[in-house]
């Protein structure tokens, strides 16, 4: 971060520390803060620890919900009117050194009879042409001290990056709730950074880092079944996704969104959406074909089989081209190996019988896997499509042995809950005995 006189971090920590005060004073909890405003509990954090100083939105609302009747917010104000008097105070002066550096310097007509080195004539026309064009002798230089200047080292985005990979490997085989901490974490980190001097190029790295922790963070919202803060994020990866032109982030940014509305029943929007993906995701991308694989679980909700169909030809076509990623765990590298279980799941939703073969075959392969260790999460999901693809050819007792096993295993995500749901309800619409004791272990999952 920009360094500011020890003066105004006083300052700004006492403003914090006076935040915290009154909330606990209130008998609130940093959360209840971050509802009101809203924001995420961490701004709240880093604003009572004085290591992030929000907008005065946030403090407005921070000094109506801890009952401050304006003391608060007159705080803010006043850190807000030293920091502009600090701010004028530093240009002041270094347009101040700017003149007399400028009066130091030969005159023009000096140097046209002078041999001087061309890197003088270069500094000289720099200094005339700031005082004869803008009035402001310092900007040409201030403007080239910035663009070099910089307080976000190469290695510090390195690791970034790196972590993003981590974490979108992490997410298929870890419980929601235990890697969004970590998410939100080094968003916080991001957000810290986003302050500091840096370069365009380092801004702009910074900013893609947030894009991707932003698209996964929502998208362990929805796993958790937090669709209003999931919207915020998906919105918040939309922005940065735009502003650095990251074409792949805004395509999966639709698709995670596809998957949202999809698990909410809102089977139309999701085939819109996936669509939308597909226009925005580069050529032949794992966004381009998630984007694809999802559009056919919309049209297979809803019942229409050409447009179904379609869909699972286009993936098969695309999965054909791609060759198999070095870490097909990563959540954003799309693992040639999900094909058939996004055949196996949609032509269940369809009501084609061939899903039986399709998941029969994804629940033999995952099973070994499992037993290496890997996608645990995966072969929870494959058993709820292998148990409504029996279904559909009368399979009953098979159907509901499957269904509980997987409702019993402790690996459905939330979001998930809803399949395993669809599979309950057609038992017990088929009157089977065996539809109260699976309804029991759903419900049991369903508490936690």
């Amino acid at each position: 971060m920009a360094r500011q006189p020890p003066e105004l971090v006083e300052q700004q920590g006492a403003l914090g520390r006076y935040l915290a005060a009154l909330r606990e004073a209130a008998g609130l909890y940093q959360t209840d803060v971050a509802r009101a405003v809203p924001c995420h509990r961490t701004t709240v954090t880093h604003a009572e620890a004085g290591s992030q100083l929000p907008d005065s939105d946030f403090w407005e609302t921070a000094d109506r919900v801890v009952g401050a009747n304006g003391a608060l917010l007159a705080r803010y104000d006043a850190l807000i009117q030293a920091k502009e008097a600090h701010k004028t105070g530093q240009i002041a002066a270094r347009r101040a050194r700017a003149r007399a550096q400028l009066s130091q310097l030969p005159s023009s007509s000096d140097v046209a009879t002078s041999a001087a080195p061309a890197s003088n004539e270069l500094q000289l026309a720099v200094w005339q042409g700031a005082s004869r064009d803008s009035g402001d002798e310092h900007d040409a230089l201030e403007l080239a001290r910035r663009v070099a200047a910089t307080d976000v080292s190469t290695e510090t985005l390195n690791r970034l990056e790196g972590i993003v990979d981590e974490l979108a490997i992490k997410y298929p085989v870890t419980p929601p709730q235990e890697l969004l901490e970590p998410a939100r974490r080094h968003v916080s980190y991001v957000i810290q950074l986003i302050d500091a001097r840096k370069t365009l190029d380092e801004h702009r790295r910074l900013l893609v880092v947030g894009g991707w922790l932003s698209l996964l963070t929502a998208t362990l919202y929805i796993d958790l079944e937090q669709q209003a803060v999931a919207a915020s994020w998906l919105a918040t990866a939309t922005s940065l996704a735009r502003q650095t032109e990251q074409s792949e982030i805004h395509a999966w940014r639709y698709e995670t969104e596809a998957w949202q509305v999809l698990t909410n029943g809102d089977f139309r929007q999701a085939a819109e959406l996936s669509q939308a993906a597909q226009q925005l995701a580069p050529r032949g991308s794992s966004a381009a074909i998630q984007a694809t694989a999802q559009e056919g679980r919309a049209w297979a909700r809803l019942g229409e089989a050409k447009e179904t169909y379609d869909a699972l030809n286009r993936v098969e076509h695309l999965v054909s081209l791609m060759a198999k990623p070095e870490t097909p765990e990563h959540h954003y590298r799309y693992d040639p190996d999900k094909a058939e279980a996004y055949v196996a799941t949609t032509l269940a939703w369809l009501g084609d019988v061939a899903a039986e073969h399709h998941a029969r075959h994804v629940v033999a392969t995952l099973t070994k896997e499992v037993e290496a260790g890997r996608w645990a999460r995966r072969l929870a999901s494959a058993n709820i499509d292998l148990a409504l693809a029996l279904l559909l050819t009368d399979r009953l007792d098979e159907a509901c042995a499957i269904a509980q096993e997987s409702v019993l295993s402790g690996r459905l995500v939330a979001s998930n809950h809803w399949r395993a749901l669809e599979v309950v309800r057609r038992v017990e619409a088929r009157g089977l005995p065996e539809a109260i004791d699976l309804r029991e272990a759903y419900e049991m999952m369903r508490r936690g």
